[in-house]
């Protein structure tokens, strides 16, 4: 008896460890580029939180130093034609950029999603009608079309908003689109069928929250496209109106200074925006890494 409780116990010592599931978050940490996007757009977040309650100077505030002064340890990005301290505003133009890009990621979710899924999942003349009003939008050059419905709406941050979150919706469409076609014959949706579940509640509890994950990576990539169209919008004097500290805006009062050697007046602002857009892009590269189950078992 001795002898075989011993040899049990040597085969346990044996058998191979059970590793613990490696779950998507671990993952998502053990990934350089998510990390480093997750922590660029962490950096634009607070400073702009933080300019909301507390800033080296009012973003606003002319006379802040003297007129175009150059980067120096009291304005570390200079001061631009009015005296403003340009670090004040590129940190305050963090927080009306990232929100402009959270509503115009929000209004393509809200109505984008539910086209896609609708149309992937009835099929026949109504998901062609839809997916075909989709091809139309995008058919158009987007930046034009933000430009037109820009224009439509008056000019305007509300409006450059809802401009780019309108652009943003045929590409959500059909993401879902695709998404939805392929779960809509799934073994689980024709079991719930067969119970006598509802369309909708098929539609939208089993079918819409197994298509998310591309979704996920888009959100995350669109919001890169939305931070520089509202920006472009606003260069051109459709999107935020001055004296609103914008990235897009800054960049539109510096243009006639750049020949006569004031660069840190479109410098800061533009590094600003192309750091904002690699963070999201790299964060969307790393949920794409993670959520994807092919590429998921390479990365574990």
């Amino acid at each position: 008896m001795p002898e075989t409780t011993t040899l049990a116990i040597a085969q346990l010592e044996a058998a191979p460890k059970r590793t613990r599931p490696t779950t998507a978050l671990t993952l998502l940490l053990r990934n350089p580029s998510a990390m480093v996007g997750a922590g660029i757009i962490l950096f634009w977040t607070l400073g702009g939180l933080i300019t909301a309650v507390w800033s080296p100077y009012p973003p606003n505030l002319t006379d802040a130093g003297p007129l175009l002064a150059p980067p120096s340890a009291e304005h570390l990005f200079g001061t631009d034609n009015y005296g403003r301290d340009l670090f004040s505003r590129v940190l305050a133009g963090a927080r009306v950029s990232l929100w402009t890009g959270v509503i115009a990621i929000a209004v393509s979710l809200s109505v984008g999603v539910p086209i896609g899924a609708i149309a992937g999942y009835f099929r026949g003349a109504v998901g062609m009608t839809l997916m075909r009003i989709m091809d139309m939008l995008l058919a158009f050059p987007s930046l034009l079309l933000a430009m037109a419905l820009a224009v439509a709406l008056g000019p305007g941050l509300a409006s450059a908003m809802i401009a780019v979150g309108i652009v943003g919706i045929p590409e959500f469409a059909r993401i879902m689109y695709g998404q939805t076609v392929s779960l809509r014959e799934r073994e689980f949706v024709e079991a719930s069928r067969a119970i006598g579940l509802k369309d909708a509640i098929i539609l939208f509890r089993h079918i819409l929250p197994n298509g998310l994950v591309p979704i996920m990576v888009r959100c995350a990539l669109g919001m890169g496209y939305a931070i520089l169209t509202a920006a472009a919008l606003s260069f051109i004097g459709l999107g935020a109106q001055p004296p609103l500290a914008e990235w897009g805006v800054m960049i539109s009062d510096a243009r006639g200074y750049i020949i006569s050697g004031e660069w840190w007046m479109t410098v800061f602002p533009g590094i600003a925006i192309a750091s904002s857009i690699l963070g999201f892009n790299l964060l969307g590269d790393g949920l794409r890494d993670v959520l994807d189950p092919r590429l998921r078992t390479s990365a574990r």
